[in-house]
């Protein structure tokens, strides 16, 4: 399995450059990100509901960090 990681990889990372560096890629972006934020109610409960376990792990990442410094 190891050997199709690199070109998975590669292929990953050139479909996100074209859909960054196209026209049709910009504006398809630009039109989810219009959609986003007309999104119905549960899916924004769902992206708060995200939000908050980033920021839970946000926080046990800066735990975690100053437990490893003090540990020095």
């Amino acid at each position: 399995m190891q050997k199709w990681y690199l070109p998975l990889t590669v292929l990953g990372v050139a479909g996100l450059a074209a859909l960054v560096l196209s026209e049709r890629g910009r504006e398809s972006v630009r039109h989810l990100l219009d959609r986003w934020e007309d999104s119905p109610e549960p899916f924004r409960g769902w992206s708060d509901a995200a939000q908050r376990e980033m920021e839970g792990l946000q926080e046990a990442l800066e735990r975690l960090s100053h437990t490893l410094q003090a540990a020095r």
